[in-house]
């Protein structure tokens, strides 16, 4: 039985030497791809591209309509926290108030 020889370094170079020589006549041998194809590849990848376009477009306007919302929600509870009346003017409106039942109980 013959044992395991490592191949030297003269070998070795010569095998990487000859498996891309293999490959590189592979590659060149092989057939030009066809106009249809490559156009109707074209044609799916341009489509994909705008469908995610349109899928960003319509994810950034309903980011700005959240935003928008948010903005008028907080506006409209800054209002209503201005048109509520003052400790100052609570007490008025209520001694008023009572000031009006005496009055008509008299």
């Amino acid at each position: 039985m013959v044992s395991y020889k490592a191949p030297d370094f003269a070998e070795r170079t010569a095998a990487a030497r000859q498996a891309k020589a293999k490959a590189l006549e592979a590659l060149r041998n092989r057939p030009a791809p066809d106009p249809a194809v490559v156009a109707q590849r074209q044609a799916a990848r341009l489509a994909k591209e705008a469908a995610a376009q349109e899928r960003r477009d319509a994810r950034r306007a309903a980011e700005e309509q959240r935003k928008a919302d948010a903005r008028s929600k907080a506006e409209a509870e800054a209002a209503a926290v201005a048109a509520k009346p003052t400790e100052e003017e609570a007490r008025a409106a209520r001694d008023a108030r009572y000031a009006a039942r005496k009055a008509r109980k008299k």
